[in-house]
């Protein structure tokens, strides 16, 4: 396997990867009664509210303390102040998540000291939980966001208190409202009580209501945050994440709830490693219609394995989508020939190795890479499948290989917040899309245009 960690090229051409701070709006989304703002300008909240809009179709507020040119050379403590009560007063929250911006970063503000002294000046006032988090977007990506993001909130409200209670901790990481739907189907037929963080299944995939709602509903209760610091155990989804980010990690420092953490569940080996932990907690076996889920998915790639051995194939996005789909390539016999992220954790390599061992030698993986650098690296090794997010369709139509699309953003198409990746059911989709694909791809390339195959 070839790592390649290092860019002598000094500018980003098209970033594979998005800022902090959306990542951060995004865990807040999935808080119930929560409100995203932003410390920053106003631009940073419309870049965000663009990229959710035109992917979960849903509509999205998100706050700023709208800086302007004094903000940034005086400071904004003023405009954070000010659009505090304007939010609470319009939107009733029951908690903030604030997070810094590049700009705020950059001046040096001290958001703990200022939100202290809000508090203060607020004194006899009803106040929401307002909880901070540090996402400056010119270190870090979206995803490293959303873990710091779930990880203040959970240090800021869980409780320790011994492991009293019978409920899991379910830390999805960022995968799309589907999978949360799935996943927590799941749990529940093992009959676990259980608390994820976040929730967005329904505040961004939410049915059509009568009346507009300015906070729209479902997400994680504050009451189950707090309670998670006494629960039984906690399982995380992210093989690549920093423990200083962790929030699985924190609960096991600070409260003693054990963490087990596993790879995104796609595909059998790692859906199995997840329904394993599952039987461990619960006492149960799997139950019986996701052993026949699993049974028609062992008989799906024995119908497709003639349309997808030896294809090769380039996988991008964020890091633990990244190790899922290529451990999900390499059981269904197509080459994850290159593995791209924009993310610099120094974990990807490491994890495609450990999920690809008989691979190794075939996958060149880029680090820190940005599209030009992608494109480049997959014009050489002539894939016939690029998987990713919409970002890549450029590099994929100048390249004239098919992308089935994956992930976050996926703003060119309908359906993003439903597509289901994960389990025995989303491999299934999986792979159905994936062999339609090339399928698809040789029959209108093919003289004759055959219409059985």
């Amino acid at each position: 396997m070839k790592a390649v960690h290092e860019n002598t090229f000094t500018a980003c051409r098209n970033a594979c990867k998005l800022c902090t701070p959306l990542g951060a709006c995004l865990t807040f989304r999935g808080i119930e009664a929560t409100l995203p703002f932003l410390h920053g300008s106003q631009g940073c909240a419309t870049y965000i509210r663009r990229y959710f809009i035109s992917h979960f179709r849903e509509p999205v507020d998100i706050a700023s303390s709208s800086f302007d040119e004094q903000s940034a050379i005086f400071g904004g403590g003023d405009n954070l102040h000010r659009g505090l009560r304007n939010v609470i007063e319009k939107y009733k929250p029951q908690m903030i998540g604030v997070a810094t911006t590049c700009l705020t970063e950059t001046i040096g503000e001290d958001m703990p000291m200022l939100i202290r002294q809000f508090v203060k000046e607020s004194q006899g006032d009803a106040l929401p939980a307002i909880i901070p988090v540090s996402t400056p977007s010119y270190q870090g990506t979206h995803v490293e966001g959303f873990h710091a993001a779930v990880r203040a909130v959970v240090e800021s409200l869980a409780e320790p208190g011994g492991r009293a209670g019978k409920a899991i901790n379910i830390l999805p990481g960022m995968v799309s409202p589907a999978d949360q739907r799935h996943i927590k189907e799941i749990i529940e037929d093992f009959e676990l009580p259980y608390v994820m963080l976040p929730d967005y299944s329904e505040t961004l995939d939410a049915p059509t209501v009568a009346e507009y709602e300015k906070i729209a509903s479902g997400g994680t209760t504050l009451n189950s945050i707090r309670g998670m610091g006494q629960a039984r155990a906690t399982i995380s989804f992210g093989s690549t994440i920093a423990s200083e980010l962790s929030a699985g990690c924190l609960l096991q420092q600070r409260c003693d709830v054990p963490e087990y953490r596993l790879g995104l569940p796609i595909g059998i080996k790692q859906t199995d490693a997840f329904f394993d932990v599952l039987g461990e907690l619960s006492g149960q076996v799997i139950p019986q219609k996701y052993f026949f889920e699993r049974g028609r998915l062992i008989d799906a790639y024995v119908d497709g394995h003639k349309y997808v051995f030896g294809k090769r194939a380039v996988v991008y996005g964020q890091e633990d989508m990244v190790v899922g789909i290529a451990a999900f390539l390499a059981e269904i016999g197509i080459i994850p020939v290159l593995c791209a992220s924009g993310a610099e954790s120094g974990r990807l390599n490491e994890n495609i190795r450990r999920v690809t061992p008989e691979l190794t030698q075939e996958i060149t993986v880029l680090e820190g890479a940005d599209f030009l650098d992608i494109e480049q690296a997959a014009a050489n090794l002539q894939p016939d499948l690029i998987i990713g997010n919409s970002k890549g369709y450029t590099f994929s139509r100048k390249l004239g290989v098919p992308l089935v699309r994956v992930g976050f953003p996926i703003h060119d198409r309908i359906g993003g917040p439903r597509l289901l990746h994960l389990g025995y059911r989303g491999a299934g989709q999986l792979f159905d899309r994936i062999v339609n694909t090339l399928i698809e791809a040789k029959q209108s390339s093919s003289p004759v245009g055959y219409t059985y195959i």
